[in-house]
This record gives structure tokens, sequence and C-alpha cells, in this order.
């Protein structure tokens, strides 16, 4: 049994609270499923200047290294390079 609620306000109790998938693999077939099933849905793009398809969506290849930037350190008047 599951609780759902307001802002955290209100606690409801729930029966059927469905386990959903929030990272790993698990989560990547999920976002494929989902992607799949929307797939004619148009979604704005470009603070609504462009319509696309979001089938026509390419995948994300994941994040990106920060290796060799910069982070800014103490009260943002130092800065360290990531190794």
């Amino acid at each position: 049994m599951g609780f759902i609620g307001g802002r955290g306000t209100a606690r409801r109790p729930i029966k059927d609270l469905k386990k959903s998938p929030v990272s790993g693999d698990e989560y990547k077939e999920y976002q494929k499923k989902v992607k799949s099933a929307a797939k004619n849905t148009y979604v704005t793009m470009g603070r609504g200047t462009k319509k696309i398809k979001f089938g026509d969506l390419k995948e994300s290849s994941g994040t990106s290294s920060a290796k060799g930037r910069y982070v800014s350190m103490g009260r943002g008047t130092g800065r360290r390079k990531i190794n």
C-alpha cells in the first residue's frame, strides 16, 4: 500500500500503487515504450516556433564527460580544472 497527496500536506492511502522504473536499463526500455506509443504526437520546440513529431526526435546519447572543464570554487572567485 502506498500514499498519495498534495504538496506534502495530506496523505491518502491507495491500494494499487504502480511501481515505475526510475533509472538504469529498465528506465531506458520504459522510455522507448512510451516514445513508440506517442510517436505521432506533435511537440513544440524552439520557444514554440517549431513543431515536430515525437517519433522523429533522435535518441539521446547519454551525458557528456566533464573532463577538462573548469568548475568554480569558493565564492565563485576561483576555478579548478576537472581531471
